[in-house]
């Protein structure tokens, strides 16, 4: 019996001494105590499932964060696919998942009382964008008001996806860049009191991408854990908040379409 209890102590001890540690960073879409509720119970499913342990970084802002993965400090890391873009040439950062439920949809929304009817109103407007390289919201609608539009505007940037709502909400722009997931899930009297004029070319979502530094077994190990707990009838709400419902492979040919769509000219160094 002894020598079973000291068998199975030894098995342990060897388990945990091959766990490692790895930083996941997140883009900043809300607040960082909302992203925490989001991705928490993800990460210590995964971490079940691996053995191996992780550590969420959020950052306080959309540029701190690509100032991060611009250096390569996160393992793995959730962005938007032109971060993709950049952070495959900056560090080589490969990806690994998408969802395969749904498309990045930006929109432009105003006050439901704006006398504002089409994005031909917008030309000098005041719009509010969570930072201006958030894709959907900000990054691609500024592309395609100028490229598509012929449009001039003055961009108001406020942080994050609520905020902007909020902003033409309130008065305090003409109108609101964010992205279709971000609206619905806003307040019903936030969501009835807007409305939605204007909406950009649809791209492939937000990746999960490893740095190639990231040990190859450990990057399987991940993938294969996020595939598995959104196809248990168990684990399956946990990747839907991020949202990851329905994970499928993805390589860097989904998101090098952006290029041909002439966003590094709007595109913000951090």
């Amino acid at each position: 019996m002894l020598r079973i209890t000291l068998l199975a102590l030894l098995t342990c001890y060897s388990i945990l001494s091959r766990a490692e540690t790895f930083t996941v960073g997140i883009v900043p879409q809300f607040e960082p105590q909302e992203l925490y509720q989001k991705w928490a119970p993800l990460l210590k499913e995964i971490s079940e499932h691996t053995g191996d342990k992780y550590i969420l970084e959020i950052s306080p802002s959309i540029p701190s964060f690509e100032v991060k993965f611009s250096e390569g400090a996160y393992d793995f890391v959730y962005l938007n696919p032109w971060h993709a873009v950049i952070a495959n040439e900056n560090q080589g950062y490969l990806p690994l998942l998408k969802s395969g439920a749904r498309q990045l949809s930006g929109i432009l929304v105003v006050a439901k009382n704006s006398d504002i009817q089409s994005v031909a109103d917008l030309n000098h407007a005041d719009i509010a964008f969570p930072a201006p390289n958030a894709l959907g919201a900000s990054l691609l609608m500024r592309t395609e008001l100028k490229t598509l539009h012929n449009l001039d505007i003055m961009p108001r940037y406020v942080n994050t996806h609520p905020s902007s709502y909020l902003n033409a909400l309130l008065g305090q722009a003409q109108a609101a860049g964010g992205v279709m997931r971000t609206f619905k899930e806003q307040p019903t009297i936030i969501q009835d009191n807007l409305r939605i004029i204007y909406t950009a070319r649809k791209t492939a979502p937000h990746p999960i991408m490893a740095h190639p530094r990231t040990p190859a077994k450990a990057i399987e190990n991940f993938k294969q854990a996020i595939i598995a707990i959104a196809n248990n009838e168990k684990t399956q709400p946990l990747p839907k908040p991020i949202p990851m419902e329905n994970p499928v492979n993805t390589s860097m040919a989904d998101y090098l379409v952006l290029k041909d769509w002439g966003l590094q000219e709007f595109y913000a160094k951090p």
